[in-house]
């Protein structure tokens, strides 16, 4: 009976060490962009292609709105009660920023918003949107919430309600009474969409191009395994079915000068080059392929990512 007991008590232990190691999705909430731009909170910058874009400012918006941050603090509150890492957006700024500055004196192309969810690195991010409205003594607040992948901010998840009235409440316990009766299928939505991609892989885009630099092209053959190919032919066909995870991956645009791919699933840990394994993201794959262009055909490239799901490569760059 003492050893049955005995193994019984290890067995219990042992499981749950091991639900102690599973990785948690994790997650950071921001204001919805429907909320900066309706509050005043979004700002206008230039593209590397001379385009205009408008982004939410959420600097500003935390500095300059006394309700953002009991909100935040709300939401993540209870995604954190159940079962999710909670990533500070206010704290990821402040780091985002720095990085913001180094990329400046780089002359290298990426937003904000683009640096914040690289540095920030999470799973999803949660956008919400409110509004409180009053009925006599009685106040409520409408809310709608976004679940988005960090890596591609595809939509994974969604939900919106109105709470009941109340006399005297606070902005967060009407945002509590709104929120709960959906909590629940909005975080099912995400846990099924993070089971998937821990099966399935991450999602993202990897995109090569050309320096202006360089005397050969995407088009220029090589010998390579005993055969001559095209270098793009070679990485679509060779590199690129290896190292995406059950070879997933569409190849868009091809030609001499650029080469797209879409939809390219990545898994969740890989290979870090000296035989260990790390977290995986887009930078860490793509130096996978600088690694092999270097290796096999003598071709220096310059990395430039795009936020966490996309990664352009510049074939020559430096």
């Amino acid at each position: 009976m003492k050893n049955i007991v005995i193994v019984l008590i290890t067995t219990v232990l042992s499981l749950g060490s091991v639900f102690s190691q599973a990785k948690k999705p994790t997650i950071m909430v921001v204001p919805s962009d429907s909320w900066c731009q309706a509050n005043g909170f979004m700002f206008e910058s230039i593209d590397n292609q001379g385009v205009k874009v408008v982004s939410p400012d959420y600097r500003k918006a935390l500095r300059d709105n006394i309700e953002l941050g009991s909100v935040i603090t709300t939401i993540g509150g209870l995604m954190s009660e159940r079962g999710f890492d909670l990533i500070d957006l206010e704290s990821s700024l402040k780091k985002a920023e720095v990085e913001e500055a180094r990329k400046s004196m780089s002359n290298t192309a990426e937003s904000i918003n683009d640096i914040l969810n690289r540095t920030a690195k999470a799973d999803f991010i949660i956008q919400i949107l409110w509004k409180t409205t009053s009925r006599g003594p009685k106040k409520s607040v409408y809310f709608e919430l976004k679940g988005l992948d960090a890596y591609t901010s595809k939509q994974k998840s969604a939900a919106n309600g109105d709470g009941n009235g109340l006399v005297g409440a606070t902005l967060t316990q009407m945002l509590k009474t709104s929120v709960l009766g959906h909590m629940d299928n909005f975080n099912a939505q995400l846990f099924s969409s993070f089971e998937d991609m821990q099966v399935n892989g991450r999602e993202g885009m990897l995109v090569i191009e050309l320096s202006d630099m360089i005397d050969y092209s995407l088009d220029t053959e090589y010998e390579f395994k005993g055969r001559t190919a095209e270098l793009k032919r070679i990485i679509n066909s060779f590199w690129m079915p290896r190292n995406t995870l059950n070879g997933r991956f569409s190849q868009d645009e091809a030609s001499a000068t650029i080469q797209k791919f879409s939809q390219v699933r990545i898994p969740l840990y890989g290979d870090d080059g000296w035989g260990g394994q790390i977290a995986y993201d887009f930078e860490s794959f793509s130096l996978q392929l600088v690694d092999f262009l270097k290796k096999e055909f003598g071709i220096v490239t310059k990395v430039e990512t795009r936020g966490l799901g996309q990664v352009n490569l510049i074939l020559g760059g430096k």
